[in-house]
């Protein structure tokens, strides 16, 4: 039977965990390496819900973007969501910044190839992706793309003063890279995250922004990973999260 371990192995082909950032804590964070798994649960968050659905499923194990454990803990309460996959016996597996800057397959390549853009490569060692679009359009209409692609109930955007065709992008939070965008030659950045000065900041260097919402520029990895992660283990199933959403809604 399969173990949690040769799941590890093989997103090392792909998303090494050695490639995150400093900052980061990946990997298996809760469970054993050496424990047996029939089915996975594919989220990009960790939360109650999450572990319920797991429950519910019979999933030996959670894949997640973001880290269930961050910030070092002090301690583990009843009511936490670490205590709680211990207690279901549930293991926890999260591919954070090593997932986004993977230029074989990750959470950027994944958003470029959902909004259209193609050719792309980071930027040093940045997590800033920079491609192409085919043709060159308004912010606007490319803002109806990314709406559209990531079924987004509403984001925002700025028009620009030139249209688009060199997109930057930066999933999540990435709005404080409009000026590694602007010195890369892109005309918009497309985040998921961007404060008012970095928007202010971002038009004085004559880009224009599109702010898809953190959970929708990175929920897009979700899906494609459930299906190459099943394309190579076929004595696994690694089912796609319904219970894990931003739960945001727009008035």
């Amino acid at each position: 039977m399969r173990k949690i371990k040769d799941i590890i192995a093989y997103v090392g082909t792909f998303a090494p965990l050695d490639s995150a950032m400093d900052f980061d804590n990946v990997g298996l964070l809760v469970g054993s390496e050496d424990a047996q798994v029939k089915k996975a649960l594919v989220a990009l968050d960790i939360t109650d819900e999450v572990i319920d659905e797991a429950a519910r499923i019979s999933a030996e194990l959670i894949i997640s973007h973001h880290p269930v454990i961050f910030d070092p803990l002090k301690s583990v309460e009843e009511n936490s969501v670490v205590y709680k996959l211990i207690n279901r016996g549930i293991a926890a597996l999260c591919l954070h910044t090593n997932l986004d800057l993977s230029p074989i397959f990750g959470v950027n390549t994944c958003l470029a190839e959902s909004v259209g853009v193609k050719d792309g490569a980071f930027v040093m060692d940045e997590c800033l992706y920079i491609g192409e679009l085919d043709n060159a359009v308004s912010n606007r209409e490319f803002a109806e793309t990314v709406k559209r692609s990531l079924s987004c109930k509403g984001l925002r955007y700025t028009l620009g003063e030139k249209r688009v065709k060199r997109v930057a992008i930066c999933s999540g939070s990435g709005g404080d890279m409009a000026p590694l965008a602007c010195e890369n030659g892109a005309d918009v950045l497309l985040t998921g995250e961007i404060k008012h000065h970095d928007i202010l900041n971002a038009n004085h260097l004559g880009i224009a922004v599109i702010d898809a919402g953190h959970f929708k520029s990175e929920d897009v990895v979700i899906a494609p990973l459930c299906e190459k992660l099943g394309d190579k283990f076929g004595d696994v199933e690694f089912i796609r999260s319904v219970s894990c959403t931003d739960k945001v809604e727009y008035l």
